[in-house]
């Protein structure tokens, strides 16, 4: 089958004066389309390298691949990473992951937490912050944690962005404000064991990959963040239990509220969801990736997979087959 990779790279973008230092931080590296590709062509396909952007749109109008397998993240809006799969959709090209509305909805982070609470998926306490006037409305528990509301990759997350006072909770806004021009998520910290999990599948057949534990080798466990800085030096900061170290009910747990809020924002073929416990003990969702990195040493569900039984090849071959079986057609 010939399957076409869509991608955005990091050296796709010309660096700027000006701006966080992290916002590239969402794209691709040539290293995970080579993977990606080598995978696909292991397993009989003919891997197509498509892009992104306009470079994508041109490549399918000129000759369209029999399946995208789309890893692009777009750029722009806090729409991008719609852009591809609409694309998708308009010319009937069969595409992997999730569908326009899903990824548009799961970037932004207060409308994933609004769809998955109405769904009765446990999530902290949250208030969106528009412009520094708007913190004097807050009603949270302190600590909290403040994030840009529509970026991945721990973009904006840095050791520092618990805040335990509303006065730090001011001088933690205000730069990312102006930093990423967008609103600001701020919710309730959870105190307790942060997990990440991964999932294959959509609605009903959807099932957990494996759940894995993220601890943290030199802070103290109540007041982690799974930052930037931890995600770039993960080897020293960090080590991953997979499966966690923790009575099969808490696993167990965890994965249920993965697999709920999976299901209750429409995800399709993969994701992964991040899970945190609070400090009476109960597993929160925190956010929700539908296009989980896939670095073939250094993505987390990648890591999590190979941990959990499933090589790197045969997780590229589930997500292949899960977007085929959605389209009623089966794996060559």
């Amino acid at each position: 089958m010939r399957i076409g990779i869509a991608f955005d790279l990091k050296s796709d973008f010309a660096p700027t004066a000006g701006g966080p230092e992290d916002r590239l931080e969402e794209y691709d590296s040539e290293e995970t389309v080579a993977a990606i590709a080598q995978a696909l062509a292991a397993l009989g396909h003919q891997p197509v390298r498509l892009g992104g952007g306009r470079r994508f749109v041109e490549a399918v109008l000129r000759a369209a691949p029999e399946l995208v397998f789309n890893i692009a993240e777009g750029h722009g809006t806090r729409s991008r990473e719609a852009h591809v799969p609409a694309v998708c959709e308009m010319l009937g090209i069969p595409v992997t992951h999730s569908d326009p509305l899903t990824l548009a909805l799961s970037l932004d982070k207060a409308m994933a937490k609004r769809v998955a609470a109405a769904q009765g998926v446990p999530t902290p306490r949250y208030s969106v912050v528009e412009d520094e006037a708007a913190l004097d409305a807050i009603d949270l528990r302190f600590p909290v944690v403040a994030k840009p509301l529509a970026e991945g990759s721990s973009m904006g997350v840095r050791l520092h962005s618990r805040a335990a006072t509303p006065e730090a909770l001011r001088a933690l806004v205000r730069p990312l404000l102006q930093g990423y021009a967008q609103p600001v998520l701020v919710e309730e910290f959870c105190a307790g064991p942060e997990f990440t999990v991964g999932v294959l599948g959509t609605g009903r057949d959807a099932r957990p990959i494996g759940v894995m534990e993220i601890v943290p080798r030199r802070t103290d466990p109540e007041h982690f963040l799974y930052s930037l800085e931890v995600k770039r030096n993960y080897a020293e900061e960090v080590e991953y239990h997979v499966p966690p170290r923790r009575p099969e009910a808490v696993v167990r747990g965890v994965a249920e509220v993965a697999l709920a809020a999976h299901r209750a924002l429409g995800c399709r073929d993969v994701c992964r969801v991040d899970v945190r416990m609070d400090a009476h003990g109960v597993p929160m969702f925190l956010e929700l990736n539908p296009l989980p990195g896939i670095n073939p040493v250094t993505g987390d569900i990648v890591i999590l997979a190979t941990r959990s039984g499933l090589p790197y090849q045969d997780l590229i071959g589930a997500i292949v087959r899960e977007a085929l079986a959605r389209h009623g057609r089966a794996a060559p």
